[in-house]
């Protein structure tokens, strides 16, 4: 489902996932096709990992990139998670063909 909320979303981005909900900056984003795509590649690692886990495993990678990078928006865009979805987000039918736990290849 998805919902539009300029307050739930964080300063910079226009999308945020928390299962089983998308949440989206402004009305029109629902029609950005790659947008929402990149959004249920999330939904999917977050059922793999029984959404509680993905949350933790976010955060501790999240943590550890930032000790690497020392730049908040590097260690966003290096998250296995955001790699997997970013790289992927273009292809419409990547849901269809993901293999389980392919997130783990961009670690």
């Amino acid at each position: 489902m998805i919902f539009i909320s300029k307050h739930i979303i964080p300063k910079g981005f226009v999308g945020l996932t928390l299962y089983p909900f998308i949440f989206l900056k402004k009305e029109q984003l629902k029609n950005d096709n790659v947008l929402v795509n990149h959004e249920k590649i999330h939904l999917k690692q977050q059922l793999e990992l029984f959404i509680l886990f993905f949350y933790i495993f976010y955060g501790i990678e999240y943590f550890i990139k930032l000790i690497k990078y020392k730049n908040s928006n590097l260690a966003y865009y290096n998250l296995s998670f955001e790699r997997e979805a970013y790289q992927n987000e273009d292809d419409l039918h990547y849901l269809k063909i993901r293999k389980k736990w392919a997130f783990l290849k961009y670690l």
